[in-house]
């Protein structure tokens, strides 16, 4: 096991989310002082989700031909700079050029995604479901460091707001930048020294638990972003809580998504993938059911909570069974396949969330995950006995 790998990942885990976390909270409402149309205002966290959709692929692509290390280098300079433009267009009161930021933000979220993998790929296969959960361990620094800097970065320059807490958020990804290039090569790095397989695309796709575990990380990602990115347009916005009171919330909803890291992965190696899973999609149904239940600062707290643990189970679980349904040799194919997907489906959800929240309110917005979820309990319980599920280690033969 490559401990210094896992270290590093850890601590550019915390400094991502910690962006990630200032950008979900502060996004929809920088968003509506910039623009008069409210439908619009979450338009920006909607266009860093489909940059990251969009850069998947690519991403990937680079990754396979310089390298892990050098990959996420740039992506944490793309995030300087979008952050820093981020600042400017504040200081101009400019839409356009925020947007042009989170477009630049979500390539970054491309790579940030990517994390996992690299996690997975440096220790011994039976290591995996322990080596991805321990990785998003580092967000739930960002969980404290990001609501913070939301709040006290935004008096740090006087006049405009937010900008300073931009401006430190690009002196963080400066930061990981020169983290990334620290580490050390990930297990077969070269295609070279993996036997090449002759699968296809395809052939990969069509396995019923590769289907699966791309369901699970598709309902999971895009019913997530569907309600986090609604929650600072529910509360700020329509129903006047501060944006502190967002903060903390949001907060709460993203130490529900990595505190579960702990042991997430230690539950995948006793309890099964398929069942940890379940588990997930049944947190995010307690999710809709408490958000019906009311409005109130504490019926939100619960809501995101429990969205973020139903995340973490099926996030940790879907991205564990991926690995199941491929070899070295056709890693970055299927990973490219289901990050596409995954996020393009929560590009798709992040740009209902204003519309939906503008025209119908957030006691619709709960209804939508639970038909989504109940469908991914009929497909676990479709694939718990496929033999690929008793392996411990990488099953495709190369």
């Amino acid at each position: 096991m490559q401990h210094r790998n896992l270290i590093i990942l850890i601590i550019c885990q915390l400094i991502s989310a910690t962006g990630s976390i200032v950008f979900v909270t502060l996004g929809g409402i920088i968003g509506a002082t910039l623009t008069a149309k409210l439908a619009w205002a979450t338009l920006p966290i909607s266009i860093a989700v489909l940059a990251t959709a969009a850069t998947t692929v690519p991403a990937t692509l680079l990754m396979r031909t310089i390298g892990r290390s050098r990959g996420f280098a740039m992506a944490s300079v793309s995030a300087a700079l979008a952050v820093a433009i981020a600042a400017w267009a504040l200081t101009v009161s400019s839409f356009s050029l925020f947007l042009i930021a989170a477009a630049m933000f979500g390539i970054n979220m491309a790579f940030t995604q990517q994390y996992r993998y690299a996690a997975a790929e440096s220790v011994a296969p039976k290591y995996v479901p322990r080596a991805i959960s321990f990785v998003l361990v580092g967000a739930i620094g960002g969980a404290f460091v990001g609501p913070e800097l939301a709040k006290s970065g935004g008096d740090w320059l006087g006049g405009v707001e937010y900008s300073g807490t931009m401006l430190g958020l690009a002196a963080l990804y400066a930061v990981q930048a020169i983290l990334f290039l620290m580490l050390k090569p990930m297990s077969a790095e070269h295609e070279s020294q993996v036997v090449k397989s002759e699968r296809s695309i395809p052939d990969i796709v069509r396995q019923p638990l590769f289907l699966v575990a791309v369901l699970g990380g598709t309902a999971g990602y895009g019913l997530m972003t569907l309600v986090m990115t609604a929650t600072p347009l529910s509360m700020h916005i329509n129903d006047g809580y501060s944006v502190e009171a967002t903060a903390n919330v949001i907060r709460a909803h993203v130490l529900g998504m990595y505190v579960p890291s702990l042991v997430s992965g230690f539950l995948i190696e006793r309890l099964g993938v398929v069942r940890m899973m379940f588990i997930g999609a049944l947190g995010l149904l307690a999710t809709s059911i408490v958000g019906l239940q009311g409005q109130s600062v504490m019926h939100y707290w619960w809501a995101l909570t429990l969205l973020g643990v139903g995340w973490n189970f099926l996030y940790v679980g879907g991205t564990t069974m991926l690995t199941y349904t491929y070899s070295m040799a056709e890693r970055f194919r299927a990973q490219a396949v289901n990050e596409f997907l995954v996020f393009g489906m929560s590009a798709t959800a992040s740009l209902l969330a204003g519309t939906v929240m503008h025209y119908f309110g957030w006691y619709r917005l709960m209804w939508i995950p639970i038909p989504v979820l109940l469908v991914v309990c009929v497909a676990l319980i479709v694939v718990r006995k496929d033999e690929l599920l008793h392996r411990r280690k990488v099953p495709v033969p190369v």
